[in-house]
C-alpha cells in the first residue's frame, strides 16, 4: 500500500494591516491540552479585516472556525498571539473593560437563534441592553423597536419565539444584536439551520446592513453560495489559514 500523505498546508503570513482595520490577528494559536493529548485549534493565524468589510469563514468541521469566531468575539483567549481591535491590543483592557466592549462594540448572531421562550419578541431584543450602564427602561424599548422594525418585524413585538418561523427566530436575533448599535457583527452559521429560501432573505439582510450602516461583518459558513456573496472568503483547513 502507498503511505498517504498530509495536504502541505502554507500558512499565510502577517497582513500589512491598513489605516482602517477594524481587527487585526497576528499569530494567533490556540492549543487544547488535556492529561494524554494536545490539540492545535488554531496554527499561527494571521488575519487583517477592515471596517465595513463583510466576510466569510469557511472550512471543514473542526478546522478551527468557531474557535476563530470565540477569539475575536472575546469569549476567549488565544493561547498565544495577539489581538487587536482598532490598533489596540486586546490585552491591554482590564476585565471589566474587555466586558463594556463586549457588550457595546460586538453583537451576536448564532445558528440556533439562542432567544428565550418564555421573553416576548421585544424582550428578548432588549435583553443585552439591560446590561449596559445608563441606558433607560424606554431608551431600551426604542432601540428594540427600532431594530425590529429593520429587520421587518415590527408587527411581531408581543409575539413569542415559538409563535414565529425559522426565517422570523434569526431575524429577531440579528435585531438584538443591532439593538446594541455594534460596530462588529459575528455570525456563526446564520443561515444554517433554514430553508434555501429563508437563507436567501436573511443573507439578504445581513447584506444590506453592512451596505447601508457600515457594520462589519465575519460570518462562519458552509454555504459557498451564500459565502461568495460577501466581500472576501477566508479559508482554513486543520487550524490553518489557507486563503
Amino acid at each position: 500500500m502507498t503511505p498517504t500523505t498530509a495536504p502541505h498546508i502554507e500558512l499565510m503570513p502577517p497582513p500589512a494591516a491598513p489605516a482602517s482595520a477594524m481587527l487585526t490577528l497576528t499569530n494567533i494559536e490556540k492549543v487544547y491540552q488535556t492529561k494524554t493529548i494536545e490539540t492545535v485549534a488554531l496554527n499561527r493565524v494571521n488575519l487583517t479585516i477592515g471596517k465595513g468589510e463583510f466576510v466569510s469563514i469557511m472550512g471543514p468541521s473542526g478546522c478551527g472556525k468557531s474557535t476563530l469566531l470565540s477569539i475575536i468575539g472575546l469569549l476567549d483567549e488565544p493561547t498565544s498571539g495577539t489581538v487587536e481591535i482598532e490598533g489596540r491590543p486586546v490585552t491591554s483592557y482590564s476585565d471589566k473593560e474587555l466586558a463594556r466592549l463586549r457588550n457595546e462594540k460586538i453583537g451576536f448572531v448564532f445558528q440556533s437563534y439562542h432567544l428565550i421562550n418564555d421573553l416576548s419578541v421585544l424582550d428578548n431584543v432588549e435583553l443585552p441592553l439591560l446590561y449596559r450602564p445608563g441606558v433607560s427602561g424606554k431608551e431600551r424599548r426604542q432601540r428594540a423597536h427600532a431594530a425590529l422594525d429593520k429587520v421587518g418585524l415590527s408587527a411581531r413585538t408581543s409575539h413569542f419565539p415559538s409563535q414565529l418561523s425559522g426565517g422570523q427566530r434569526q431575524r429577531v436575533a440579528i435585531a438584538r444584536a443591532l439593538a446594541g448599535n455594534p460596530e462588529i457583527i459575528l455570525a456563526d452559521e446564520p443561515t444554517g439551520n433554514l430553508d434555501s429560501v429563508m437563507g436567501e432573505e436573511i443573507m439578504d439582510l445581513l447584506l444590506d446592513l453592512n451596505r447601508q450602516s457600515g457594520v462589519t461583518i465575519i460570518m462562519v459558513t458552509h454555504d459557498e453560495h451564500q459565502a461568495l456573496k460577501t466581500e472576501r472568503v477566508i479559508r482554513f483547513f486543520d487550524g490553518s489559514q489557507v486563503s
